[in-house]
């Protein structure tokens, strides 16, 4: 029986070690690129940044209509590559920016 458990637990070892490395080893992960997700939490924090900046004071309805204007915007421009462009550890860095100023220094 002894055998048997050492033979198991060493099968998955070897199965957690392997999905590891698919995991690794993903094209994804290679490139460090980011997702489609990923770009789109980009521009809703880009098109956030850049309302309340110009907008300090506005209400929620043109707060809104704001935001849906500039990422529209910011998509068509800025981000329109980001997928084969943006790093992982650029879209850290932009999501902690606190500043729209900032997050593009952290995609340049």
């Amino acid at each position: 029986m002894k055998r048997a458990d050492s033979l198991w637990g060493a099968n998955i070892r070897r199965a957690s070690v392997m999905g590891l490395l698919l995991v690794v080893l993903s094209p994804a992960a290679c490139k460090g690129k980011v997702s489609q997700k990923q770009c789109d939490e980009l521009l809703d924090r880009f098109s956030e940044l850049v309302v309340k900046e110009r907008f300090p004071d506005a209400g929620p309805e043109v707060v809104n209509a704001e935001r849906t204007r500039e990422r529209a915007e910011a998509k068509g421009d800025e981000f329109k590559n980001c997928t084969s462009e943006v790093q992982a550890n650029e879209h850290a860095c932009a999501m902690k920016a606190a500043s729209s100023e900032a997050l593009i220094k952290c995609l340049e």
